[in-house]
C-alpha cells in the first residue's frame, strides 16, 4: 500500500489543503433536499503539504476511508474536537483502515484535562451499544490525552496549536500554520457576551481560512441558548475582528435544507464575500493566491473541488 497521499489535480505537495467529507451537525440526513451541501456528521482532512490529519470521526470519516482505499498513510492521526456522538461514531466504519493489521490509527482528546479517549470510546463501542468492541478491529489504536490550550508537536516536527472552546464538556479548536498559511478550526463552540472573545480572536489571528460552527440562525440560537453551538454572523463578526480572510461554515443544522442554506450563504457573502457554507466532499487549497481562485458571483471565492 502506498505511503505517500495523492495530491488534489494542480496542488503543490507544499499545499495546505482542507477536504470537508462531513459537514452536518447532531445527526446524520439524507435526502433530495440535502444534495448539494451534504448530510454526513462532521470529518474534515488536513494535509500540510504530504502530513495528513483526520479531524473528528462523525460519519464523514466513511466517506474519507472510501476516497482514500489506497493511499492512506500506515499510521493515522485522528484529532478530536470531542467525543459527542455526532463526532465519534463513525469511527468503527473508518474502512478500509480498521481492518489493515498493519494500520495504526492514534487519536488525540484535548477537552477531558489530560484524558485520552480511550475509556469514553471504549464504553461507547461495546454492548448493548455497540455489537463488538473496538479492540476486535484489525487496527491498532493508540489514545493519546492533552489539555486543551498546549500545542501538540509530532515526531516529523509539526506543530499544532490547541484552544479551549465553550461547548458542553469542552471542545477543541486547531490551528494549522504551514508554509506560509493558517487554517483554524473553530467547532463546535458557543459564543459568549462579549464578543469576539479576546483569546480566541488572538488565536485566529490573521487566519487565511477560518472553519467555524455556524448550525444556528439567529432566528433559532435564542431558543437553543446554552447547546453549544453558534450563528454565521458571530463567525463573521470574528472574523472581521481578527482579520480572517475566509471563513468556512460547518456543523449545519440537519433541519436546514439545500434551498435554506443557499439564502444563509448569499446573505453572509453580502457581509463577507469570501465567506461560504462547507459542501461535503468539497475541497479547499488554503491561502490560494488571487491566480488560483475562482470566480463565484462575481466574487473571488477559495479554489474548490469536489474530491
Amino acid at each position: 500500500m502506498s505511503q505517500d497521499p495523492v495530491p488534489l489535480p494542480g496542488t503543490a505537495n507544499d499545499d495546505l489543503v482542507l477536504r470537508f467529507w462531513g459537514v452536518r451537525g447532531s445527526t446524520p440526513v439524507s435526502g433530495p433536499q440535502y444534495a448539494e451541501f451534504g448530510g454526513s456528521t462532521p470529518c474534515l482532512e488536513v494535509r500540510c503539504g504530504e502530513r495528513l490529519f483526520v479531524i473528528d470521526a462523525g460519519s464523514g470519516l466513511y466517506n474519507l476511508g472510501q476516497n482514500h482505499r489506497t493511499d492512506l498513510p500506515q499510521r493515522v492521526d485522528l484529532l478530536f474536537s470531542h467525543l459527542h456522538l455526532d463526532h465519534t461514531a463513525g469511527l468503527p466504519f473508518f474502512k478500509p483502515a480498521v481492518l489493515d493489521c498493519n494500520r495504526t490509527i492514534r487519536t488525540w482528546c484535548g477537552n477531558l484535562d489530560g484524558q485520552s479517549a480511550s475509556e469514553a470510546l471504549d464504553r461507547l463501542f461495546a454492548p448493548p451499544l455497540f455489537p463488538i468492541t473496538l479492540d476486535a478491529l484489525c487496527c491498532t489504536f493508540s489514545h493519546h490525552g492533552f489539555k486543551a490550550g498546549e500545542p501538540l508537536v509530532f515526531e516529523d516536527g509539526t506543530r499544532v496549536d490547541t484552544i479551549l472552546l465553550n461547548h458542553p464538556q469542552g471542545s477543541v479548536g486547531y490551528r494549522f500554520d504551514h508554509n506560509g498559511r493558517r487554517l483554524c478550526i473553530i467547532s463546535d463552540i458557543e459564543h459568549r457576551d462579549p464578543w469576539p472573545d479576546p483569546a480566541l480572536a488572538e488565536f485566529v489571528a490573521g487566519a487565511d481560512l477560518m472553519v467555524y460552527d455556524g448550525m444556528f440562525t439567529d432566528c433559532e440560537y435564542p431558543t437553543c441558548r446554552g447547546w453549544g453551538h453558534s450563528t454565521w454572523q458571530k463567525g463573521v463578526e470574528l472574523a472581521h475582528a481578527a482579520g480572517v480572510k475566509s471563513v468556512a461554515i460547518i456543523h449545519l443544522h440537519p433541519a436546514h435544507s439545500d434551498t435554506t442554506l443557499h439564502a444563509m450563504e448569499a446573505d453572509m457573502q453580502a457581509e463577507m464575500p469570501s465567506a461560504f457554507i462547507a459542501r461535503e466532499h468539497q475541497s479547499v487549497v488554503v491561502g490560494a493566491r488571487n491566480a488560483d481562485l475562482h470566480a463565484v458571483g462575481g466574487e473571488a471565492r477559495p479554489r474548490v473541488r469536489a474530491a
